[in-house]
């Protein structure tokens, strides 16, 4: 297994190596803003599906893709409404999951055979440079055990995968600490499916906002 000791100095040409591990489908622990995830390339069902055996996570449940650009997200969501792009505008990057309509491409392993896909555009120079780096949106799920909680620092993640992934970057403590919220957009109202540090208050204002801007 390989380490990037980024705790100190972010020196993002060590990004490359572990970023193209992802683009190869090998598994990768990273922080970003919000908990560490566990990633590999978004586009590769059989390495989606080695993160769902070493997560222990149920194959029902969707894992979601980080990517870094609005383009990005066009290669993998299709029929994006002008509110949902009102909301990726607004609260992109950042710790804002939004569900949208896949395309073809994107495996039915990562989706749960879902016809939707959970996109969210990481607020964290590492995960955004081994987006950059590896040219692919990356699948990534938190870095934990299924049920167990969700991995902030590198020495709780180590005592679950530390012989199982190819490759750990230690960027000490999460920022943040706490999941992403997710919204989804059915007839033009927001529903919140999960709240984690961006409030549904927050998103309600906004899109009555929004609302009273176009009409």
């Amino acid at each position: 297994m390989e380490y990037v000791d980024l705790k100190d100095n972010i020196n993002l040409e060590k990004l490359r190596k572990p970023a193209e591990m992802i683009k190869e489908g090998k598994i990768v622990i990273f922080p970003t803003e919000t908990v560490y995830g566990i990633g590999t390339n978004g586009f590769k069902g059989d390495s989606i599906k080695k993160i769902y055996e070493l997560k222990k996570r149920d194959f029902n449940k969707p894992i979601s893709l980080l990517v870094n650009s609005i383009d990005m997200i066009q290669t993998v969501a299709k029929d994006i409404t002008d509110l949902e792009y009102a909301l990726i505008n607004r609260f992109c990057p950042g710790p804002f999951t939004i569900i949208l309509k896949k395309k073809k491409e994107v495996p039915d392993i990562l989706t749960a055979n879902g016809d939707t896909v959970g996109i969210r555009m990481p607020d964290s120079l590492i995960a955004k440079t081994l987006i950059d780096y590896s040219g692919v949106p990356i699948a990534t799920p938190s870095a934990n055990i299924s049920g167990k909680p969700s991995g902030t620092s590198v020495d709780n993640i180590m005592k679950d995968f530390k012989d199982s992934v190819d490759c750990i970057i230690d960027n000490g403590e999460s920022k943040l600490g706490i999941a992403s919220t997710i919204v989804k957009v059915e007839n033009e109202k927001p529903i919140i499916l999960r709240e984690g540090s961006i409030k549904k208050d927050e998103i309600f204002d906004f899109v009555n906002n929004y609302n009273k801007r176009k009409d």
